[in-house]
């Protein structure tokens, strides 16, 4: 795995230590291919990003067991300033994240009836525009939680730069929403979501507080009152459409 350390043209994309969060400016030397030397942190005197010498599986298990220092490496040194303005990534993980949040739904907020296929297609229609509204207005309320409580409370400044990287971290810390693939294959009871819905939150929560070095406690009340209201809006337009329909 190759990183790109940090030279004198580049001092204005800082990298962290993943143990302190302190930053530094380089990670490692290379003096040759396959000959590096990791630098360590002037703050901590640990080695600033060990994780540039792991295989990508040891990275996926330290996010999946929430350690801190796998989500500083994954958003300040593996994510580079390209990455960040890169439109095309934000657009592809976006639209990944609303096709599992839609199925999500489907598999929640709906019953056993209305998910086998609909004996019309106005039922359909119906159906696919329950599921759209829920999708489209929950996760606005959701990121515009995030984006005011991040303001409001975090004390962080929030320009363009800002809100893509919040934008990214929340998008890349929800990964656990990619087990609701198996629920398409294998049956499972709807306590399972709850469980991956617990899951996200807390990644949400952690990836918070490494973009915003602010106190844990805010950054999971933050991400709380989100998913919360993100929740009661798609069950509020839920039980709306059915009293339309009825």
């Amino acid at each position: 795995m190759v990183i790109k350390c940090g030279t004198e043209s580049e001092k204005e994309i800082s990298y962290r230590c993943v143990q302190c969060g302190f930053s530094v400016t380089t990670l490692y030397i290379q003096y040759s291919p396959g000959n590096i030397r990791l630098m360590k942190c002037g703050n901590c005197k640990a080695v600033a990003d060990e994780y540039i010498e792991c295989e990508l599986m040891i990275l996926v298990i330290d996010l999946i067991l929430h350690k801190i220092k796998a989500y500083r490496h994954l958003f300040y040194n593996r994510f580079s300033r390209e990455t960040l303005h890169n439109e095309v990534l934000l657009w592809k993980l976006s639209l990944g994240f609303l096709i599992l949040d839609a199925y999500q739904m489907l598999a929640v907020c709906t019953t056993q009836d209305e998910r086998s296929l609909p004996a019309s297609f106005a039922l359909f229609l119906g159906l696919c525009g329950k599921v759209l509204m829920g999708v489209f207005f929950g996760n606005l309320m959701f990121l515009g939680i995030i984006l005011f409580g991040t303001r409001k409370f975090l004390n962080a400044k929030i320009g363009d730069s800002r809100c893509k990287h919040i934008l990214l971290s929340i998008l890349v810390s929800s990964y656990f929403k990619i087990f609701v693939i198996a629920m398409m294959v294998w049956e499972f009871p709807s306590s399972v979501v709850s469980i991956i819905k617990m899951f996200v939150l807390s990644s949400n929560a952690l990836a918070l507080l490494v973009i915003t070095d602010a106190v844990m406690i805010r950054c999971i009340w933050i991400c709380f009152a989100a998913h919360a209201m993100k929740f009661l809006v798609t069950q509020g337009l839920g039980a709306y459409q059915k009293l339309v329909l009825w």
